[in-house]
C-alpha cells in the first residue's frame, strides 16, 4: 500500500503532494511496485489539526474524479460523508480508517450499505492528545484483542464482510509498545483477517523502516503502508526467499 498524502503537514514531508502533481507521484509508486495506493487529504501526524470537510473534499476529489482503475485505490478518512462521495465518483474503493468508525457514527453503516472493503485501526485519542493515552493496565496485545474483538462484532452488525486489521503503530502507543506489538503479531491473528502495519518512518523506527517491515513480515503481516515502495518490495522479496 503507497502512501500519496494530498496535504501540506504530513509527518513524512516526501510523501506531500499537490493534486495537480498526484498522477505523477502514482505512476511512479505503481512502477516501483506498488500493488495499492492510500490517498490522504488529512495529516494525522502527532499535533496536527482538524481540517474541515469540504477542504477534505477540496484536496480529494480532483484525484478521484480522474482515478482510471489502472490500480486499485484506498482512502484515508474518518468520515462517512467522504465515504459516500468517493464512492459517487469512482465506486468501489477500500476506505481506510483510523478510528475504526468510532469518529463518524454513520462510517459502518455507510460502509456496509455500500458492500465496501473497510481498514479497521486502533488508536486512542486525536493527534493532539494520544501522546498521553499509552497507558494499557493489561499490557498492549490484550487491549488490541479486546478492541477487535469488539470491532469484530460492529463490523458483522453493520454487513461489513471484508475487513483488515491495522494495530496502528505510534497512534497511542510507546516505541516499547509499537515493536512489542510487532513481535507478537501472531496473536491478532486469530481474527482471521488480514493484518495491515504502518510502520514506515514513524519515530519509534529510528530511522530503519526495513527493521520493522522484516519483523512485521516474520510475524504475520500481509500488507505494508508505506512511502518507499521500491525499499519495501525489496525487504518483501528478501524475507520470502
Amino acid at each position: 500500500m503507497a502512501i500519496v498524502n494530498l496535504t501540506p503537514d504530513s509527518f513524512f514531508a516526501p510523501s506531500r503532494v499537490r493534486a495537480e502533481q498526484a498522477q505523477e507521484r502514482i505512476r511512479a509508486l505503481m512502477a516501483q511496485g506498488a500493488d495499492l495506493i492510500d490517498l490522504g487529504a488529512i495529516s494525522t501526524r502527532p499535533g496536527a489539526e482538524d481540517v474541515s470537510l469540504e477542504e477534505e473534499w477540496a484536496r480529494l476529489a480532483p484525484v478521484v474524479r480522474e482515478w482510471d482503475r489502472s490500480i486499485p485505490f484506498s482512502v484515508d478518512t474518518t468520515r462517512a460523508e467522504i465515504v459516500r462521495r468517493v464512492y459517487d465518483c469512482a465506486g468501489r474503493f477500500l476506505v481506510n480508517d483510523i478510528s475504526a468508525g468510532e469518529d463518524d457514527p454513520d462510517m459502518l453503516a455507510t460502509v456496509g450499505e455500500r458492500g465496501l472493503p473497510y481498514v479497521a485501526m486502533h488508536k486512542r485519542g486525536n493527534p493532539r492528545t494520544m501522546d498521553a493515552q499509552v497507558d494499557y493496565p493489561d499490557g498492549i496485545m490484550p487491549a488490541l484483542a479486546a478492541y477487535f474483538s469488539d470491532f469484530a462484532r460492529r463490523a458483522e452488525a453493520h454487513g461489513i464482510a471484508e475487513w483488515i486489521l491495522d494495530p496502528g503503530l505510534g497512534f497511542a502507543k510507546t516505541a516499547e509498545q509499537n515493536w512489542e506489538i510487532l513481535d507478537k503479531l501472531e496473536a491478532l491473528q486469530a481474527f482471521g483477517r488480514p493484518i495491515l502495519i504502518g510502520a514506515a518512518d514513524k519515530r519509534f523506527t529510528g530511522g530503519d523502516t526495513e527493521k520493522a517491515h522484516r519483523l512485521a513480515l516474520a510475524h504475520g503481516a500481509e500488507i505494508l503502508r508505506v512511502h518507499d515502495v521500491a525499499a519495501a518490495r525489496a525487504t518483501i522479496l528478501q524475507t520470502a526467499a
